[in-house]
């Protein structure tokens, strides 16, 4: 088999190494729940190559990336729940759906998005994926809680921007920043109390609370706290490396006042 640029090479690929009998054997025992980790990766190293603005990497990491979507697909193939083309099927609908001023009729072009449009087009897509799951005899989840909206599988921090977000689109939020930076103090001072007196429980508990007022911080501030705090990081490697480049000694010979003097140093180049 030789490589191709059409999507459906890569979707043969995959049902070769998937084939019972003479795919591979690593392949085969794979399962949806098993490839989440790798889904997760493959994600972050396509962002990573995007703030190193590094245009091979992101070429090759988007294929990474694609090849967890053709993946989970043909998984859902073999049991038959749906394939690769009803993936792209309902993708494009989507999107053709919720740009009626760039897919829909001449009018809709003329008049452009409507006020208010956005939330029916939501509640009709809610409407149908609730219809796929009847006829699929797959037994929907009622809601328990307004915020049930926002999925408990994404990563704590997003799940913390989320659940603010939505919380604030029914008035539950701070004015300004202002009031965002008075809870953190009072969250950073019921933290230092745990350190002093709490459990392990309650040191974790109130830590969170830092955590999530911080996100906070950030959401009313319009900062994406996974962006800035890639952004830290980035300067703390730096100013790091300016540690191990400026000094003749090896790192575990060196006193934490040799290490401070040198990033102060850095901190101020």
């Amino acid at each position: 088999m030789k490589p191709g640029k059409d999507i459906q090479r890569l979707i043969e690929i995959m049902a070769a190494l998937r084939h019972p009998q003479s795919g591979c054997a690593w392949d085969i025992k794979q399962t949806f729940q098993s490839i989440v980790p790798y889904t997760i990766e493959e994600t972050y190293e396509v962002v990573d190559a995007i703030n190193r603005n590094d245009r091979v990497d992101l070429c090759e990491e988007l294929g990474d990336l694609l090849l967890q979507v053709v993946y989970y697909a043909r998984m859902a193939e073999e049991e038959g729940s749906f394939d690769f083309g009803d993936v792209v099927e309902g993708i494009t609908a989507k999107m053709i759906r919720r740009h009626p001023h760039v897919f829909g009729s001449t009018q809709e072009r003329q008049q452009g998005m409507q006020k208010g449009a956005w939330e029916r087009i939501k509640a009709q897509e809610k409407a149908e994926n609730r219809a796929k799951k009847q006829q699929a005899e797959q037994r929907e989840e009622t809601a328990q809680s307004y915020l049930d909206a926002v999925p408990t599988a994404l990563p704590a921090a997003m799940e913390a921007m989320k659940l603010q977000n939505h919380a604030a689109k029914v008035g539950f939020d701070w004015p300004d920043a202002d009031n965002v930076l008075d809870k953190l103090a009072e969250e950073t001072a019921e933290l230092t109390a745990a350190i002093e007196e709490g459990t392990p429980q309650d040191i974790a508990a109130e830590y969170g609370d830092v955590m999530f007022a911080v996100i906070n911080l950030g959401r009313k501030l319009n900062l994406a706290p996974e962006e800035a705090l890639a952004m830290t990081n980035l300067k703390f490697r730096k100013r790091f490396a300016y540690i191990e480049q400026n000094t003749d000694k090896k790192l575990e010979e060196m006193t934490l006042q040799d290490m401070e003097t040198l990033w102060v140093k850095a901190k101020k180049g």
